[in-house]
């Protein structure tokens, strides 16, 4: 009776294994690590999503924090390093995304908030134009420190020295988190409710 009940045990545990001990959880076929170091803080993945466009695939993003929050407020109010990474899942131009981003974050903010946050929209406007095009694949994370600021690395390289403004991070981050978020269900996803799944082609 007692070896029975070990090898149930055992047969339980070794099925709960790989989800228990996974080290990556994978999106439209991108894995993000579940856990990055950044400034020295761990973050852990917060929750990741794709970005739809009617039925598109646009991009998967995954949000990294220093502990797990459910709410935009909590997000946006939590302490120490913070990071949002994106990868391509088609090619786009990188101008027309760098304009989009910078309508999400205007739409987001109160006037006074978003005229705290423009010199970092310029900032990021520049690095996309300069760009011109993101092909599928190609990835980039927005990576805040206290008393640093917030760096844009693409491809795996920096591409600006840190944006000072503490509002640039958080008014960013209101793109997908605001109250008109990019796409409803990625919001969710990012905020570790559901996963970004299939969509009615005549949503937006």
């Amino acid at each position: 009776m007692i070896r029975r009940q070990f090898l149930a045990l055992a047969a339980a545990l070794a099925f709960a294994a790989p989800a228990a001990f996974a080290q990556t959880t994978e999106v439209g076929g991108v894995k993000y690590d579940n856990t990055v170091q950044v400034a020295g803080s761990r973050l852990l993945l917060n929750g990741a999503g794709i970005r739809f466009k009617a039925i598109f695939k646009v991009y998967t993003a995954g949000l990294y924090l220093g502990a797990k929050a459910a709410t935009p407020e909590a997000v946006l109010n939590a302490p120490g390093p913070k990071r949002m990474h994106i990868v391509m899942l088609r090619e786009i131009d990188a101008n027309e995304l760098g304009k989009l981003f910078t309508r999400g974050m205007q739409d987001n903010a109160s006037r006074e908030e978003f005229a705290k946050s423009i010199p970092g929209t310029i900032k990021l406007s520049d690095i996309f134009s300069a760009r011109k095009r993101l092909a599928a694949g190609d990835a980039f994370f927005v990576e805040y420190v206290p008393g640093s600021g917030t760096t844009i690395v693409v491809n795996g390289k920096p591409q600006n020295e840190p944006i000072k403004e503490p509002e640039f991070f958080n008014a960013l981050l209101r793109i997908w988190l605001g109250n008109q978020p990019a796409d409803g269900q990625l919001k969710d996803a990012l905020l570790g409710k559901a996963a970004a799944g299939p969509r009615d082609p005549f949503s937006n």
